[in-house]
Formats: structure tokens, sequence, C-alpha cells
């Protein structure tokens, strides 16, 4: 099967490839650094030429919400039309859990326009929302900093592994489309600002954590729903401690 991984260099991209690669799959790993470009359609029709199935976890490179949202529309309808045009039969996207009940933030609007265009698409489809990476943990609370002091929400979260979304990409790549959407999260729920505190105790960060339920997580206020999976979601294999104390190690 020939499957096409747009993002394909990038932290969940090249595991993915990497995974469909070993597994036998005639695998292109496409992204502007390969000379395929879905903003200005360069490479696409080369790019998907014979493909199955087209895997979608591109990022936007900018956080800012105009640019970001024109990112997501404008390389979303340029990667729909090239598979059309080719054939392939399977679309698989990645985005995120929470991403429509929280408005406020820009990204998450943006990954909404996404959804709906994939599912406007005459094209057989699957989308796989992920809570948020572990290792976007330190950016998290990077955001939240004034000097030494972090202010975060006690609402809950449910980190996830990058390498464990990869592997729900990778599978969910080569089954039959959903036609739907799947949510995949980590095994363990923590209140943010405790995660942070777990975070930068090992990393010896000696920055103090505050919780104030009227933190803002990139424009938005959180609850107990805002970052969870809901019932009948695809849990990952990996511990946050044990990845804590990975990312440690290597740090």
């Amino acid at each position: 099967m020939k499957i096409v991984v747009i993002g394909g260099s990038g932290l969940i991209g090249s595991n993915i490839v990497t995974r469909l690669r070993l597994n036998g799959h005639e695998t292109v790993a496409a992204s502007p650094g390969t000379g395929v470009n879905t903003l200005t359609g360069k490479g696409l029709a080369e790019a998907l030429a014979g493909a199955q199935v087209v895997v979608d976890v591109a990022g936007a490179p900018t956080f800012e919400d105009k640019a970001v949202m024109e990112f997501f529309q404008t390389s979303t309808r340029n990667l729909l039309a090239a598979e059309a045009e080719a054939g392939v039969e399977h679309h698989v996207a990645l985005s995120i859990v929470g991403s429509d009940r929280l408005p406020d933030n820009g990204y998450f609007r943006a990954k909404v326009a996404q959804e709906n265009l994939i599912k406007a698409s005459k094209l057989p489809y699957t989308i796989l929302r992920s809570t948020q990476f572990a290792e976007f943990i330190e950016g998290i609370i990077n955001s939240s900093a004034d000097g030494d002091t972090v202010r975060l929400s006690p609402a809950l979260i449910q980190p996830i592994a990058a390498d464990d979304v990869s592997a729900a990409m990778a599978d969910l790549a080569v089954g039959a489309p959903v036609n739907g959407t799947v949510e995949v999260g980590g095994p363990d729920r923590f209140p943010l600002d405790e995660l942070a505190r777990k975070f930068l105790a090992a990393r010896d960060d000696k920055r103090q954590v505050i919780a104030d339920v009227h933190a803002r997580y990139f424009g938005s206020e959180l609850d107990d729903r805002s970052l969870v999976t809901g019932e009948h979601a695809r849990i990952g294999a990996t511990r946050f401690h044990n990845w804590l104390s990975r990312s440690s190690a290597r740090g």
C-alpha cells in the first residue's frame, strides 16, 4: 500500500513513516523540505500519484490566529482536491481533543475548520483527535509563566506520549475509513497545575506553580472536560511517570 504522510518530517510524521515502512508499506514523507508544499500545491500531484492513503499531520508554522486559520484551510483544500484527482481512498487527519470546546483558542478554531472541510469532502476519512502531547508540557508551562511564578488551571489534562499518538495514527492509516472521529489520550489524568509541578520537579526547576481557576490556557478558561477524552477513546500505553523519567534522563 502506498501511503503519503503530509508533515512526514515532523515529530509525529517521522514516527508514523518509520512505523509504516517497518510494516512493509511504500511510504512517502512529504513536506516542503522534500518538495511537497500543500499551501502552494507544489509537488502534491507527483507525491500522491498511485497513493491509496494520505495521512495529514502537518502543523501550522505559526500560532497567530489569522495565519493559522489560513494555513489549515488552504492546505486542507489543496490536499483534498489533489487526493480526489489522484483517486486516494482514505484521508487520515490528526486533530485535538477539546478543539470544539475551546472556541477562544485560535489554533483550535482552525483545527475545527480543517475537520469541517474534511467532513464536507466526498473522500472517505478518519479524524484522530489527540489529547495534548506530553512533549508540549514545557511549552504550556512557559506560556503561563511570569518570572518565577506559573499560574495554571487545576482543570484535568490527559497527557499522551507522541509515540503513542503516532502508533494510533499508523494503525488507523492501514484500516478502513471510519468516516468519523476517533479520540486518543494518555492513561493518566492530572490537574494541570499538578502536572506542571511534577514536570518542574523532575527537571529541578524551582519555579512556583499556583492553581488559578481563571488562568487561561492559550486564551481559554478550562473545566474538567475541556482537555480529556470521552467514552470509547483509545488509550496510549505510556504512563506519564515513565515518559517523564525517560525525557528527564535525555534532558
